[in-house]
């Protein structure tokens, strides 16, 4: 776990421990905001025309991105892909609402996650 005291985030019982979501739909956005409100250090992956004025996945507008730092980034890239795994191999925890398959296919499914990041969940 890389759970460390010195990390930035609001005081909890889960402060220090980082969570990485994928920006998606579902309970997936709720559970992230949840964590963050109890102190984990959230970092949310949004899709780059999601951050556009006026959009509806704009985050500036989306009431359940409160409390995390956000990048934005084009996951079928294959630089994008490189980030996100840079982003999981010092996370505790990866979150993704997806439909069964996706992440697989843009390669960040489970097997490659815990690749780098065995004690990650």
């Amino acid at each position: 776990m890389s759970r460390s005291a010195d990390r930035p985030g609001p005081a909890g019982p889960l402060r220090g421990v980082r969570v990485i979501e994928l920006a998606g739909l579902g309970p997936a956005p709720f559970g992230a905001m949840l964590l963050a409100d109890l102190g984990a250090d959230v970092i949310r992956v949004d899709r780059p025309e999601g951050r556009a004025a006026g959009n509806p996945l704009d985050h500036r507008h989306d009431l359940l991105a409160r409390g995390r730092r956000s990048v934005a980034l084009d996951l079928k890239r294959p630089a994008a892909r490189d980030a996100v795994l840079r982003l999981v191999d010092g996370a505790d925890v990866l979150i993704e609402g997806f439909r069964p398959g996706v992440t697989e296919r843009l390669g960040l499914g489970p097997d490659v996650c815990r690749g780098g990041n065995p004690g990650g969940v």
